[in-house]
């Protein structure tokens, strides 16, 4: 099978979604339709000793949450899968931005009795952004929730995108009794266990039981109002993420998550072709290319590895091939070089354009990297990188342990997990989070990694501001605008709210400050 064939088989795409809007038990379905595990272990199960396949470190598993993104590969109908699983939660939505960088689209799980939270929004929007094709999948319709017309207005009045029901559910909660299936012309019945069964819309008079119970009829009208008033299917506007296609059921069930992925998997788009710094760079292209958008240290604390995980662009990969690190000019051989399961790994031998490959990180690839082969010379797109806003001084309690302690800060910070900055005068290290949670996380894991105790003391929320290094003036900065360094040795000021950088601004008007935020959300980079 040629390049061009093997690459138009892939299908890559992220599942996103509020907090327990139902997006790992999602993950898990699929990995059962694709044979990959015999039991879903879900984020419910704790009693049971099951946990979710994607969540594999262990303070997800004693949280029961996500905290950073999983990644899965398997067959399905032909298809070769690459799902990415990203934490719901807002504190780790650097590690989901930078994930959507690595799709070719998404899945949003909206929970049925909720409808659309704020954390689903500020996904939608970078999505939005980016240009991704977005599915929907309304969650939970076997519990009393919202009205599938008011969800679906929400959607479009919300999220500024049309709608297409590819499915309609019929009753919710204790009165759920399945979807129309409009894409295939039949009604799945929901039977309450794991069976699922398929009546062809040419035989429903055959089933009065059904047909004749009046929340069916009040479904089989609002699907009538669907049909006159909505709008129609058009794959063009969906590809340029315009349309939504929308499907009901319920993943824990699980109810109406087969009908989707096979809906899905036939429509998701194709690997798309992807700016560089050389222009355009074509999927079909011969020559192997990738970029690196996620660093994890000690997926197997036995091994104390690092793990650097490479979105293919374009042409094949092979194991042990010599490839270029563009950002140095260093060459390196792949030899060791693997796909996941979540935590469970195999060693992969080849690799084509949309394909998630794990290599071995000997320290020193960064995310964002460029690797190459042959006499290519260019860099993929920058990745976004978003400011914190919570900052705290980090330091070892026992000051035998530096060695340590640096190093797994180092190894944290190349990952993602935080921000590193360092006093512009003393040798202070602070660490900077969006959220709480992702402090709790860095703890946990130099205590259990790298066998670490360390001392956070909070300096609040800070706005951070860049600035170019010639208009550095040491006696313009105190405790309130405070000048550090990022671990790019790029100075910036820590201003301690809105007061203390406006103050700034009239004071110091020649100073050009750079907001990191508004530099990403316009697709340029700070050099």
């Amino acid at each position: 099978m040629t390049i061009q064939e093997e690459m138009k088989k892939r299908r890559t795409f992220a599942i996103i979604s509020h907090p327990d809007a139902g997006k790992t038990t999602m993950t898990e379905k699929m990995l059962l339709f694709g044979n990959l595990i015999r039991s879903a272990g879900t984020v419910k199960g704790k009693k049971s000793g099951k946990f979710a396949t994607s969540d594999w470190m262990e303070i997800e598993k004693q949280r029961g949450i996500s905290v950073t993104s999983s990644v899965m590969n398997f067959p399905y109908q032909g298809y070769q899968v690459n799902i990415l699983d990203t934490p719901g939660h807002e504190d780790f939505s650097e590690d989901t931005y930078r994930t959507l960088t690595a799709v070719d689209s998404v899945v949003m799980v909206i929970d049925g009795t909720k409808g659309i939270e704020a954390q689903t929004l500020k996904l939608f929007k970078v999505c939005k952004m980016r240009g991704i094709p977005i599915f929907t999948f309304i969650n939970k319709m076997d519990r009393e929730g919202r009205e599938p017309l008011e969800l679906m207005e929400e959607i479009e009045s919300t999220l500024n995108i049309e709608t297409y029901p590819m499915t309609w559910p019929v009753g919710m909660g204790k009165r759920f009794m399945g979807v129309f299936d409009r894409e295939n012309d039949q009604f799945v019945r929901y039977t309450g266990n794991e069976e699922e069964t398929y009546i062809p819309f040419s035989e429903l008079d055959q089933h009065p039981d059904l047909t004749e119970d009046p929340t069916y009829q009040e479904a089989e009208d609002e699907l009538m109002l669907v049909d006159e008033a909505g709008d129609g299917f058009d794959l063009e506007k969906v590809m340029k993420g315009e349309q939504t296609p929308v499907f009901f059921g319920s993943a824990l069930a699980p109810f109406g998550v087969e009908t989707f992925f096979n809906t899905f998997i036939r429509y998701a788009p194709e690997p798309a072709p992807r700016r560089s710094t050389e222009g355009v760079v074509s999927p079909e292209h011969e020559e192997f290319s990738g970029f690196i958008f996620k660093i994890q240290a000690n997926m197997n604390p036995q091994h104390r590895d690092r793990i650097a995980f490479v979105r293919i662009c374009s042409g094949k990969f092979e194991r042990g091939m010599n490839v270029t690190l563009s950002r140095t000019g260093k060459a390196f051989k792949l030899a060791q070089s693997q796909q996941f399961v979540a935590s469970s790994r195999g060693t992969v031998e080849e690799g084509y354009a949309g394909d998630i490959i794990g290599i071995y990180d000997p320290n020193v690839y960064r995310i964002g990297d460029t690797i190459v082969t042959g006499k290519q010379n260019f860099e993929y797109d920058e990745l976004p990188q978003f400011p914190p806003e919570l900052f705290k001084k980090v330091t070892a309690k026992n000051v035998m342990k530096s060695k340590q302690f640096k190093k797994g800060l180092e190894q944290l910070v190349q990952e993602g997990a935080i921000q590193l900055f360092k006093h512009y005068h003393f040798e202070d290290y602070i660490i900077g989070a969006v959220g709480e949670l992702q402090y709790e996380v860095f703890e946990y894991r130099m205590k259990n990694e790298y066998n670490v105790e360390i001392e956070l003391t909070s300096i609040g929320e800070r706005i951070p501001r860049w600035l170019p290094e010639d208009q550095v003036d040491e006696s313009m900065f105190d405790d309130r605008n405070m000048l550090v360094l990022d671990r790019e040795q790029k100075p910036l000021v820590l201003f301690k709210n809105d007061f203390s950088l406006r103050w700034f601004q009239d004071k110091h008007e020649d100073v050009e400050l750079i907001d990191l935020f508004e530099v990403n959300k316009y697709d340029q980079s700070y050099e």
